[in-house]
């Protein structure tokens, strides 16, 4: 029986691949652990909840004691790990939560993964889920692989490349099996309107001003959120231990350009004249640091593993907005805070 420990599990990604494994796989024992900050959302998971295969656990990976009595109580034989403090304004604002999440929280992790398991290394696993901002940034061509230094530029991807350099140090230092997968910018359903597609969404309905930094042509990669959580059950099963992969859409858009696109499906959506939710552009200043141009190489995972995105973006950004339109509740609650008072009825 697989005990697999599932960090961050609440939030916008993990909650995607909480209910892949527990749906999938119902021989698995799921745990999900999640300290519950204002991006962790249990209304995500309502679905599953009741599953027998699920357990829900609220924590903080930072801290030690925790951490070291629920790898005593529940032997977890695996580790997904994506709970992180991921948004780069954020860790502008306030680097050491960053640093303090993203990296002690990940050593915590690996430690007391060492420490039940160092003298049995069979059919265990610890999957470090990633970012591509590790990499720096690009210039108008060309494409990040496995192979590529990294030169991170922002608080948020300094603590990333960090908890990914001690990942790799703990499989070689301890022999630990280990899998690293760094993805492209996320979208899809659930999403915490913090992220310029959900925040840009919410701000059309209402509308209110689309905020773009700077001339708008900043260029990244999009994945929709499911193809993602399919890609780390694949990588979780077939991925080979002490390998990278890269996961990412093939879908490199200018924000501009993917702001423009969003206008116009909003107001086809909202049965609005065309050109009315693209008054609400406001260009703004720039944010320290910003990475010009991310663009992801997915072909590893693609050969070796046979994973290859389901969307194109067009297609996945009509079934985004849809949901988020047919969501207004789960939208409102977020947004206002209530989603917190669903943790506090259920589980207190």
């Amino acid at each position: 029986m697989k005990n697999i420990l599932i960090t961050g599990g609440a939030g916008f990604i993990g909650s995607h691949v909480i209910r892949t494994f527990v749906n999938k796989y119902p021989d698995y024992n799921i745990y999900n652990l999640d300290k519950l900050t204002y991006a962790g959302n249990l209304g995500n998971l309502k679905d599953i909840e009741g599953s027998s295969n699920y357990t829900f656990l609220h924590g903080d990976i930072t801290d030690e004691t925790y951490i070291k009595n629920i790898f005593s109580e529940y032997q977890f034989n695996n580790v997904i790990h994506l709970a992180a403090e991921s948004h780069v304004d954020r860790s502008i604002k306030d680097p050491l939560a960053f640093a303090k999440t993203n990296i002690l929280g990940t050593m915590i992790l690996l430690n007391e993964f060492k420490n039940l398991w160092e003298k049995n290394w069979e059919n265990k696993r610890f999957y470090h889920v990633s970012t591509d901002e590790v990499y720096g940034a690009l210039g108008e061509t060309g494409l990040f692989t496995e192979e590529t230094s990294y030169d991170p530029n922002s608080p948020y991807s300094a603590s990333k490349a960090s908890s990914d350099h001690f990942v790799r140090a703990y499989g070689e230092t301890y022999n630990m099996p280990y899998v690293i997968s760094n993805c492209s910018n996320n979208y899809g359903p659930n999403h915490f309107p913090e992220k310029l597609i959900p925040l840009f969404i919410n701000n059309v309905i209402e509308e209110k001003p689309l905020p773009v930094y700077g001339d708008g042509k900043y260029t990244r990669d999009w994945l929709y959120v499911i193809d993602h959580a399919n890609a780390i059950d694949t990588v979780f099963h077939k991925g080979i231990n002490r390998e990278t992969y890269n996961i990412g859409g093939f879908n490199e858009w200018k924000n501009i350009d993917l702001v423009l696109l969003l206008c116009k499906l909003m107001d086809t959506k909202l049965n609005r004249a065309q050109g009315t939710s693209e008054k609400l552009i406001t260009y703004v200043k720039d944010r320290p640091g910003h990475d010009l141009r991310y663009a992801i190489d997915a072909t590893k995972i693609n050969k070796e593993l046979g994973w290859a995105p389901s969307l194109v973006f067009e297609e996945g950004l009509s079934k985004t907005i849809d949901w988020f339109l047919n969501n207004r509740e789960w939208l409102e609650n977020v947004t206002s805070g209530e989603y917190k008072n669903y943790y506090k009825k259920q589980y207190s």
